[in-house]
């Protein structure tokens, strides 16, 4: 059975333009214009066809292992690696990580082939609506414009509970700014991270995130009444940070692509370093893995210069304060008010006047400490065991009847 060529189609019009000249339709010259060579390397090919055919044209390993091919020893040696260590890893970050432990160094796109033929990556994947959306232009400063959300994964695979890795992440440069993981994306947690951000980066010009309940005022009643506001955007209106919610996931798409890269490489660190708590995460992401990412990942801004801005001495002072949960309470005529179920007698030495009906500010802090705000003072104030039930209402039928009931007995 003779043996089956497969050709390129260059190498086919090639054959065909050489077959014209040594029938002597086409002369040397025309055929060069035509291939786009040289007469002399026109004479080449013909000397080519005239000893071995059309084959000739073929390259010499065709079908073979190339001069450069990674030894067999070698790929045997990688391909046991990664399906012994990275099997899960992404061909980039598999290259990455036998650089750094294996002193193995190769192009991600060899590694890729080496997983492709493992059937430790598949490259096809699922086709998705496409839906028409707009690019935006990267803001031109670092610090104008900061991307925040969280993200709900099992960081730490089966050695610890599913918790959240709350994100910032810059528009202009693609720096992840800070990071750190919590039990939820609540206020308390998303107040903490805050806190610990403008005390030690500075106050971003805006925050661009999603409708999330904790940022976002959601009800139909609230959205046409512009002063309603969360916790966290009357946080961030008193710093004077403007707070832009995005109208979709995609909208947002440098702090989710950033999560999805986080969910594969971070989740991997975790388990290389053997790291099963949020504290020592934490410690991880700060000292080693940010600057490691950043340095790798980040680009400069379009524009120089740093837009935050630094806390003054009065936010400084009241940031505990700002970072606290508020909510209003009115004074009843005993100089009570009531928060949680509790009742709490305020007391009559005072550093500032209160009145019957007067409408306090009470700021609730992680951990329990609870305090009441009037006119810029703190009031003073002690819990009492004053009952919050009302007795219920009894219908005037049911009352006339056990009135009558009780004439009868007396009787």
């Amino acid at each position: 059975m003779p043996d089956i060529i497969i050709m390129s189609t260059k190498e086919l019009f090639s054959s065909e333009i050489i077959q014209q000249v040594l029938q002597g339709n086409m002369n040397g010259t025309e055929a060069a214009a035509t291939l786009g060579v040289t007469v002399r390397h026109v004479r080449r090919l013909k000397h080519k066809i005239a000893r071995g055919g059309v084959k000739a044209l073929m390259h010499a390993l065709r079908g073979k292992r190339g001069n450069r091919g990674l030894p067999e020893s070698e790929q045997a040696l990688i391909q046991r690696l990664v399906c012994e260590r990275y099997a899960d890893f992404t061909p980039t970050l598999a290259a990455e990580k036998l650089r750094e432990q294996h002193r193995i160094d190769h192009d991600p796109k060899t590694i890729h082939r080496i997983m492709t033929e493992a059937g430790l990556w598949k490259t096809a994947r699922s086709k998705r609506k496409e839906v028409h959306r707009a690019w935006r232009e990267r803001r031109p400063h670092y610090g104008e414009l900061m991307q925040f959300d969280g993200s709900y994964h099992r960081w730490f695979e089966d050695r610890a509970p599913e918790c959240c890795l709350l994100a910032a992440i810059d528009d202009a440069t693609g720096a992840v700014t800070a990071a750190s993981f919590d039990d939820h994306e609540g206020v308390f947690p998303v107040f903490g991270f805050w806190k610990r951000y403008v005390a030690v980066m500075g106050k971003p010009l805006a925050l661009y995130l999603d409708k999330f309940s904790t940022y976002h005022m959601n009800h139909a009643q609230a959205k046409e009444n512009p002063a309603t506001l969360t916790q966290f955007q009357r946080a961030m209106e008193q710093l004077r940070v403007e707070v832009i919610p995005a109208n979709s996931p995609q909208a947002k798409g440098r702090i989710e692509r950033l999560f999805g890269t986080l969910q594969d490489r971070l989740v991997k660190e975790l388990r290389l370093q053997n790291i099963s708590t949020k504290a020592s995460a934490n410690v991880f992401l700060q000292q080693i893995f940010i600057p490691k990412f950043n340095a790798q990942f980040a680009i400069p801004a379009r524009q120089s210069g740093n837009l935050h801005r630094p806390l003054s001495a009065l936010e400084m002072r009241h940031l505990p304060s700002i970072f606290s949960r508020h909510t209003k309470r009115t004074v009843q005529n005993d100089f009570t008010i009531s928060f949680h179920r509790q009742w709490l007698q305020l007391l009559a030495n005072q550093p500032a006047t209160v009145c019957k009906r007067d409408i306090v500010t009470v700021e609730d802090y992680p951990g329990g400490a609870v305090k009441i705000r009037l006119r810029g003072k703190y009031l003073n104030y002690k819990p009492i065991a004053k009952n919050l039930s009302r007795p219920k209402h009894v219908p005037w039928v049911l009352a006339a009847t056990t009135a009558k009931a009780d004439i009868s007995n007396s009787v």
